[in-house]
């Protein structure tokens, strides 16, 4: 269990890099108001998607998935 989840954690830098953090490009993009909204709700849906395909590759469960998830959807999002 404990090697599940120090491979996840050590692997998250690399699946979290297939975007910039989404505040991060709002905030180059000068976005506000809903189009801000709208941008963030979109790239935390893709962010998700992504990180439980990835999770899903390495074949995490439980606890380990949902930690992993929770951690990568957190950095590629930005917060």
């Amino acid at each position: 269990m404990k090697s599940i989840v120090l491979a996840a954690v050590l692997s998250l830098a690399a699946s979290s890099a297939f975007a910039a953090a989404c505040k991060v490009e709002a905030g180059n993009k000068k976005l506000a108001g809903a189009a801000m909204t709208s941008f963030m709700t979109k790239c935390e849906n893709d962010a998700k998607a992504t990180c439980n395909k990835t999770a899903g590759d390495r074949k995490l469960a439980g606890a380990a998935k949902d930690s992993f998830t929770k951690k990568c959807v957190s950095d590629a999002v930005g917060s």
